[in-house]
């Protein structure tokens, strides 16, 4: 064969596959522009009626077309901090577990039992919280935090209040259990890519388990860490069904966090079907917006971050 007519092939072959790829890449990005442009013409209605006040009112009143976003973004972020404070230990644990301390017998049942969790629908999570974990948070759990840090200055304040079983802390509670699975497994396959020649030369110098995983494990995977972390956050703002059978669903803002209350995404799971006004509509999309701004600003600081980090071991 012709090599002439070889090379032409394989450069047509190539310029193909670069084409195609790049049409994929592409997509996804003009997809994600037509989502910001989309939520942002819906929104214009309610922006031009409300102007950035929507951000800090509270007054959410489908009646009277009166709206804010206030409750529903405090109620997203309070979620959402409250489930990374939680799952953010447990699954630096379980990543650690996996990798340094599990028998190997046991590594692959626990881990393949952690990616099953990662794959159980949301809707599940929600009614499981709703009718098995609620009562027991109502009958065991509040009451001991109530009776306990209840009766500390000013933070008793979150723990004071009515002991149903629902509201921001159950929310946030099932949203942990939920991004668990997630951020342990980024962690797991992370921490596994540390090469052993560096873990087995730490022991080798007396290192202890903990001082190999502060200054050999976690330093070289700290990017893997804080992606896996951010994966697990940004579900836990976007979750809509567990937090919708868990926060109560009511516009009001409480110091306690066993009061219920409202997530943007519940907000527009309840609401969206049944909007009727320009306005309600409207406001439902923005605040779909301010969702995504809140996703953007997280992933941004993540990056600036790691930047930081990066920056700092330059000069060192």
């Amino acid at each position: 064969m012709d090599m002439a007519a070889v090379m032409r092939r394989q450069q047509l072959q190539d310029w193909f596959f670069h084409k195609l790829t790049f049409t994929f890449a592409l997509s996804v990005l003009l997809v994600l522009i037509g989502i910001i442009i989309s939520l942002f013409i819906g929104a214009i209605p309610a922006m031009r009626e409300f102007g950035p006040s929507f951000i800090w009112t509270i007054e959410w009143d489908p009646v009277n077309d009166k709206f804010g976003g206030l409750i529903a973004i405090f109620g997203t972020l309070a979620t959402s901090l409250i489930a990374l404070l939680i799952a953010f230990p447990v699954s630096f644990g379980i990543a650690l577990f996996l990798t340094e301390i599990c028998p190997v017998w046991l590594k692959r049942p626990l881990g393949t039992a952690i990616e099953l969790l990662a794959g159980v629908p949301s809707i599940i999570y929600g009614m499981w919280g709703l009718f098995v974990f609620a009562p027991l948070f109502a009958t065991y759990v509040q009451p001991a935090l109530s009776a306990t840090l209840g009766n500390v200055p000013v933070l008793g304040a979150l723990f004071s209040g009515p002991k149903i079983g629902i509201g921001i802390l159950a929310a946030g509670i099932i949203l942990a259990i939920m991004i668990i699975p997630f951020i342990a497994s980024v962690m797991r396959d992370v921490f596994e890519v540390v090469p052993a020649v560096l873990k087995e030369s730490a022991y080798g110098l007396g290192c202890t388990r903990w001082e190999v995983v502060r200054k050999i494990v976690l330093p070289y995977t700290k990017v893997g860490v804080v992606g896996g972390v951010m994966l697990g956050l940004g579900r836990a703002l976007g979750e809509t069904m567990a937090v919708t059978f868990m926060i109560g669903n009511a516009h009001k803002i409480s110091w306690s966090l066993f009061a219920a209350g409202n997530s943007i995404a519940s907000t527009l799971a309840n609401e969206f079907a049944e909007a009727e006004s320009t306005l309600h509509v409207s406001s439902l999309f923005l605040l779909g917006l301010i969702l995504f701004v809140i996703t953007f600003l997280v992933l941004s600081a993540a990056k600036l971050l790691l930047l930081g980090l990066r920056r700092k071991e330059g000069a060192k």
